[in-house]
């Protein structure tokens, strides 16, 4: 590649750093933006045909709608506990668990965070814990900002095995087959024995890098957002935060190990509760003296349109945490093999196959999508809670109102994603931008390959959106170049998925769909910027463990 090849390659990754983070434009004007710039260059430089980047818009926007469908089910469900009365019955419940914002912080983006990204994954926890938090009193920026992070280790396993089930699996086969150079290496080995082999790296690696997450959480939370902007009011809860850290890694590494990829997040986010909760009442490895609660009064959430309709007075916990626990339970049955319902809700499908004449084809199963699930529980939330008509009409009001500004910005994020994506259609001879840059940056590094390959993983999340694809994308690649320097094959691919994981915290898709359910859209350069030093630490760290690892093997 020439340099304006190079640049042209990194268009939607430039694009997104000089306006959302340097410029810090909102997403809904830095998002077209960057979205017009590279299908421009898509066009112009890598020459990818005028139809297949029509195609790409086109699959982007379909991909969208499904995730503003997840994003307005998330937002209407929060909006309706708020009327409600359940959001002060949790707040209240929280405060009896323990006053202290660093615990909280970490029972709900670290431990129940977990559980949910293993049952649904797809950008769902941030989408629930974000506006939850922010309802009990964290800063809208705190509270996006930590739950981007914490959903970060149990990434590997969401959506019940997803990242690595299809990420890993599709992502060596060559269609319907495992690929010729992979068949080359494994020889006799099942492909599905190899995978299962990466999931153990993986999970052993995490091991070393996850436990850290709730103490990186717990300073960011008193550096970045506390009156005294302090590193010591975090160091106090290290012992705690390195319990809780284990309380989910230890669980999920055993069951990883003994049963494979599908239920590690959602049993160490359990049993991480179970374990973390008690030990929470009984005080064990807290620090001593007053509970945590020093947010300068200018950081708080201050309501657009106050709430003026009555909500339900001394609502019990028990009632108030029933839609939550109905969303668990149906994402659950929704998403394990064995039952019949998923594959119900996965037979009606939306969308269109070879779209104007090209190879890009795109389908979403509506009901399916944790959006449905969302709404569902909302409908059962208006009767168990016994909810006026003008308390629910209003939360469905203010919820469809704070859709348009994410619209704009999903609906240009994603299709420039997509032209990214599919760019390997073009009449410069070159392959897709993605492995482009990746064969780039493998011939610049050598044996040095394992502390980026991190990075890639991270590289594909951030412009897919999603660690699942990004594993699709990249999966062969990293094992080709693992195989070309003699390294260990399954470390490369664990490293893959460690850094899909990273890359979860700062994916443009995640940021906009976090942002928008907690009032904060306009905000996604301050996010990332937040976001990005954790993901460089979490994917770095991985990197060296790696790289050891492969030397001494």
């Amino acid at each position: 590649m020439n340099i304006v090849e190079i640049l042209t390659a990194l268009s939607p990754v430039l694009a997104v750093f000089i306006f959302l983070i340097i410029l810090r434009l909102p997403a809904t004007t830095a998002m077209p933006i960057s979205f017009v710039i590279t299908a421009f260059l898509a066009f112009l430089v890598w020459k990818v045909p005028f139809i297949q980047i029509a195609a790409s818009t086109l699959e982007g926007i379909i991909v969208a709608v499904s995730i503003l469908w997840i994003v307005f089910g998330a937002i209407l469900l929060l909006n309706t506990l708020k009327y409600s009365g359940a959001i002060e019955s949790i707040r209240q419940g929280f405060i009896n668990i323990s006053a202290d914002r660093r615990v909280q912080i970490i029972i709900i983006a670290w431990l129940f965070g977990s559980f949910i990204e293993g049952a649904a994954g797809f950008g769902t926890p941030p989408a629930i814990n974000a506006p939850l938090l922010a309802a009990l009193g964290f800063p809208p920026l705190a509270a996006v900002s930590l739950a981007l992070i914490a959903d970060s280790s149990a990434v590997s396993f969401g959506a019940v095995g997803t990242p690595i089930i299809v990420g890993v699996d599709q992502g060596l086969r060559s269609g319907a087959d495992v690929a010729t150079n992979v068949t080359a290496v494994l020889g006799e080995t099942p492909l599905y024995d190899f995978v299962r082999s990466v999931t153990n790296t993986t999970v052993t690696i995490d091991l070393f890098v996850g436990t850290f997450m709730p103490f990186i959480v717990v300073l960011l939370l008193t550096r970045l957002f506390g009156k005294n902007k302090s590193w010591r009011e975090g160091l106090e809860m290290w012992k705690f935060a390195l319990f809780a850290g284990l309380a989910f890694t230890v669980p999920a590494f055993a069951v990883a190990t003994l049963l494979g990829p599908e239920f590690p997040s959602m049993i160490g986010g359990l049993v991480g509760l179970a374990v973390v909760i008690p030990a929470v009442k009984k005080g064990f490895l807290l620090p001593k003296g007053e509970a945590w609660d020093d947010f300068p009064k200018d950081q708080l959430q201050q309501e657009e349109q106050p709430i003026q309709i009555k909500a339900k007075a001394n609502m019990s916990l028990a009632l108030a945490w029933i839609p939550y626990m109905l969303v668990a339970l149906l994402l659950v049955l929704s998403r394990l093999e064995f039952l019949p319902f998923k594959a119900w809700l996965r037979s009606v499908k939306i969308g269109q196959r070879d779209i104007f004449g090209t190879e890009i084809s795109s389908f979403f199963e509506p009901f399916y999508l944790p959006g449905t699930i969302f709404v569902v529980v909302v409908l059962m939330t208006i009767f168990i809670h016994k909810m006026k008509k003008e308390q629910w009409a209003a939360a469905f009001s203010d919820s469809a109102k704070t859709m348009v500004g994410t619209a704009i910005a999903l609906c240009t994020a994603v299709p420039m994603v997509r032209i990214f994506i599919n760019s390997s259609i073009n009449g410069a001879n070159l392959s897709s931008m993605p492995l482009e840059l990746a064969e780039l940056v493998s011939q610049a590094v050598g044996n040095g390959w394992p502390i980026v390959a991190p990075f890639i993983g991270a590289l594909g999340s951030f412009i897919s959106g999603s660690a699942t694809f990004s594993n699709m994308m990249f999966s062969l690649f990293q094992f080709s170049v693992a195989t070309q320097i003699q390294a260990s094959e399954q470390v490369v691919l664990a490293l893959q998925v460690m850094g899909a994981n990273a890359g979860n915290m700062i994916c443009v898709v995640n940021v906009v769909a976090a942002a928008s359910v907690t009032g904060m859209l306009g905000k996604e350069g301050s996010i990332i910027r937040i976001t990005l030093i954790p993901m460089l630490f979490y994917a770095l760290l991985a990197g060296i463990i790696g790289f050891f690892a492969i030397l001494y093997m």
